[in-house]
């Protein structure tokens, strides 16, 4: 069995960085979305949704940057076009959305997708003992559950 410098089976390591570029793609996606959410919200919630985009758009930020070195450490190349972005990604893109509830249910919507990706990868790099992309996804989806959680208390 061939081994990656980390110690992992290199095919199931390949593997794993497929998938981890499909989710950097969504993520990219997704950051995208908040930056416009955060330009172009309107309304009576402006101060706090226009507070609470930039907080997710930092957050998501530094979670392309992770996604991107645990792509390098298992040994590929990280997506790094617009191309490739929106041809591998899912996430709905949020074209001119300025209402408040409009926004926060893209922001839902994204997540809920962004979850499935990462439980998929969470499966993924259970099987192939790979602890370290293992973490990184149980952290994502506790955060985001929780985010979820409260945007959809904020829709009631």
């Amino acid at each position: 069995m061939s081994t990656t410098i980390i110690g992992l089976n290199k095919v199931k390591a390949e593997n794993l960085t497929v998938s981890l570029n499909d989710l950097l793609s969504n993520f990219q996606v997704y950051y995208q979305n908040l930056r416009g959410l955060h330009w172009n919200i309107k309304g009576k919630n402006f101060f706090e949704l226009h507070v609470k985009f930039e907080e997710f758009y930092t957050d998501s930020q530094e979670k392309i940057d992770m996604i991107a070195e645990r792509i390098l450490t298992l040994g590929g190349t990280p997506l790094h076009t617009f191309v490739d972005y929106t041809e591998k990604a899912s996430v709905p893109v949020g074209k001119n959305v300025s209402n408040d509830v409009e926004s926060v249910q893209l922001v839902v919507n994204s997540l809920a997708e962004l979850l499935k990706i990462e439980r998929a990868i969470l499966e993924e790099s259970d099987n192939a003992d790979d602890e370290g992309t293992n973490s990184m996804m149980s952290d994502f989806i506790a955060e985001q559950e929780k985010t979820v959680w409260m945007l959809n208390a904020w829709l009631q």
